[in-house]
């Protein structure tokens, strides 16, 4: 096991090597450069150099990367020209939220499609499985943003029991639970159909096995062998799809974030991608990129624990 998680961290950290190199290769491709991005496009030459020369710009590109690199490990992520605060303090006010919201939906969904893909594996074919299947269909083909405003429609407008809106909370990391609700409510619904269709494939795969008629002969009840040996088996896939999903996840989370004005790190990335403030931008980039790559060695971790197999074959 701890070969395998040294193989898996030593790809998540080349992976995040690659993420910085191509952050800091954009921040020098900005349109007329980084100086330009701080001072506007009506900036004397004179202004340019000046910046230029105290931010250290006229170094060799190896070197700024070297001391771009070391700022980034102690949590200097530039400056917000726009909002006139150091990035990392609105990413440590924004980001949080937009985790937790990440978070709770993912948990969620994945407690909602598991038993449900169970269910669906063991009835195949039935008439509740159509049904859930047809279901499951509709929200697939939904985009993120329309199954968004389905929802305001229903839960806000015709049925006034959620707002459409999140409140102002300044600084606070405390969010009220109805403003949570649709959010949270909009990215389950969007990935409960993934999860559910591949853990309902898995099961139907598991229960044609061997094992299972072994199982079965030895006297062993189908709820039995569905709880102990197919459920376990049939995670593998669900673990896996939960390291691919993660970053589709947090990518829908920058819509669903400025649907329902929620002050997370999605609202942030488009109120500074409004004002074109690069560096709020790239800043929001380079940790939610982190924090993708983290959650997807988390989800390698659990994948070696539910499959040993895999561990010996990595």
């Amino acid at each position: 096991m701890a070969g395998y998680l040294l193989r898996r961290m030593g790809q998540a950290l080349a992976t995040m090597l690659a993420v910085s190199v191509i952050v800091f290769v954009i921040l020098h491709l900005l349109p007329g450069g980084i100086v330009r991005a701080q001072l506007g496009s009506k900036a004397t030459p004179l202004a340019v150099h000046v910046l230029e020369q105290q931010e250290g710009l006229l170094k060799p590109l190896p070197v700024q990367y070297w001391i771009w690199l070391k700022d980034t490990l102690s949590g200097n992520l530039g400056f917000a020209y726009k909002l006139n605060q150091p990035v990392s303090s609105l990413i440590a006010e924004y980001v949080p939220r937009t985790f937790m919201l990440v978070g709770i939906s993912m948990l969620f969904a994945i407690s909602i499609a598991v038993p449900m893909g169970l269910w669906q594996g063991n009835r195949r074919n039935k008439a509740d499985d159509h049904v859930i299947s047809a279901t499951m269909l509709i929200l697939y083909s939904m985009p993120t943003f329309l199954l968004a405003v389905v929802l305001i429609v229903v839960l806000n407008l015709w049925l006034p029991v959620f707002p459409s809106t999140a409140s102002d909370y300044g600084t606070s990391f405390l969010v009220d639970v109805k403003d949570l609700a649709l959010p949270i409510l909009t990215l389950t619904l969007a990935n409960v159909t993934y999860f559910s269709r591949y853990m309902r494939s898995s099961v139907i795969d598991n229960l044609l096995e061997d094992y299972v008629k072994t199982a079965r002969a030895k006297g062993a009840s189908r709820g039995r062998v569905l709880a102990k040996h197919v459920l376990r088996n049939s995670l593998n896939s669900t673990v896996t799809l939960l390291g691919l999903t993660l970053p589709y996840t947090v990518s829908g989370s920058l819509i669903v974030e400025s649907i329902f004005d929620f002050p997370g790190a999605g609202l942030l990335f488009w109120n500074s991608a409004q004002t074109r403030d690069f560096e709020v931008l790239l800043g929001v980039v380079l940790v939610i990129s982190a924090a993708t790559v983290m959650g997807n060695l988390l989800a390698d971790i659990l994948y070696g624990i539910v499959d040993p197999r895999v561990r010996s074959r990595s």
